[in-house]
């Protein structure tokens, strides 16, 4: 019967081939898929950004309103009500009162920061060590274009202003949403695991969020200290706009490494139109808010949150800053943060078994 079988069906593989087959198919299938996320990815890179800033937004509501419910001992969705009345009337208060000095300000900057650099250009032409180096700089009005265009965005990391005030708005309200009931949300996203793999899964979400929930509010902490100190310091040396620069340091500090450098550039130039000595205790004012802010703020972040190697953090703002402008340079600290959880949890871990070693009490 079983000849009879093999002589009706002669061109059937034999097992080691079906197995290859099944093997090649399977990983173009795999291929295929990689391929179709990566241009998904790129292809919404905005939308998936966005996303992602909402999730943060959540975050940082859901730890604050969890911090108030456990110490006022109240419940958390009321708890959470408040802590959004109470920021929604900080900032509306502190816009509000702030808005015309701010308003004028940044008109003042618009107009000093061309001049500033002309300044810069006319001192330098005299120095021939300089001109050499100047010469090969894009010209002013380049230059000039650029700052204008990182400015005015510093904190609105998404499209023109239209588009940033909307996308402000949707962040702030599916933060909301997303604070209200974040187990509807995580646990719809666990059950798209295999039923075994669920109880790792949710340990790996629980950490993903606890990591990035502490390095919000270290960060958020760290922002206004560094808004405060900056305009506190320029106002004390004299420079002109110090609120507009004080709050650019504060919203740019978001950014490690690269946002100073971005927030003391209009800052210095000022000064220098000023008088050289200016700017040099401009100068001096920016690194050593900078140097209290690497030594001792980022240490005391990352020892709550996760300790990310300086080099990492610059080459992801690098790349993400490469592959989606501002907003991948705004958000790629918190990306490789997660990044680095994943990393640990699911390939160091579970992928190559190093666990680390259980303490006994």
């Amino acid at each position: 019967m079983n000849e009879q079988e093999h002589r009706d069906h002669p061109s059937d593989p034999p097992p080691t081939q079906r197995r290859v087959a099944k093997r090649v198919t399977m990983i173009s299938g795999i291929a295929i898929l990689f391929v179709a996320i990566a241009a998904a990815i790129v292809l919404a890179a905005d939308a998936l950004l966005l996303v992602f800033a909402c999730i943060l937004m959540a975050i940082l509501l859901y730890k604050l309103s969890e911090i108030m419910a456990r110490r006022m001992h109240m419940n958390r969705k009321v708890a959470l009500t408040i802590v959004v009345i109470a920021l929604t009337a900080i900032i509306g208060i502190g816009g509000w009162a702030m808005a015309p000095q701010i308003s004028e300000q940044s008109t003042k900057l618009a107009e000093e920061i061309p001049a500033a650099v002309k300044r810069l250009q006319a001192e330098v032409q005299q120095h021939p060590l300089l001109k050499r180096v100047v010469d090969e700089l894009p010209p002013p009005e380049q230059i000039v274009k650029q700052m204008g265009n990182m400015v005015p965005n510093a904190g609105l990391f998404f499209g023109g202003v239209i588009g940033a005030l909307g996308n402000v708005v949707i962040i702030l309200f599916v933060g909301i949403y997303f604070a209200t009931s974040p187990q509807l949300y995580t646990q719809g996203a666990i059950r798209l695991v295999p039923p075994a793999k669920r109880p790792r899964a949710q340990e790996v979400q629980q950490e993903l969020g606890n990591t990035l929930a502490s390095w919000l509010l270290g960060k958020a902490a760290s922002m206004l200290i560094v808004g405060v100190a900056t305009t506190a310091g320029l106002m004390m040396l004299d420079v002109p706009l110090a609120l507009i620069l004080g709050i650019i340091a504060g919203l740019l500090d978001f950014i490690p490494y690269l946002g100073p450098i971005m927030a003391g550039i209009p800052a210095v130039l000022l000064a220098l139109s000023i008088s050289p000595d200016l700017a040099l205790y401009t100068a001096l004012l920016f690194l050593g808010v900078q140097l209290v802010e690497g030594y001792v703020l980022q240490p005391m972040i990352e020892a709550r949150a996760v300790d990310l190697p300086p080099a990492l953090v610059i080459v992801m703002q690098l790349v993400f800053g490469t592959l989606f402008g501002f907003a991948g340079v705004a958000l790629a600290t918190p990306l490789a943060a997660a990044l680095a959880v994943l990393v640990k949890m699911l390939y160091i871990e579970d992928v190559l078994g190093d666990r680390p070693a259980q303490t006994k009490d």
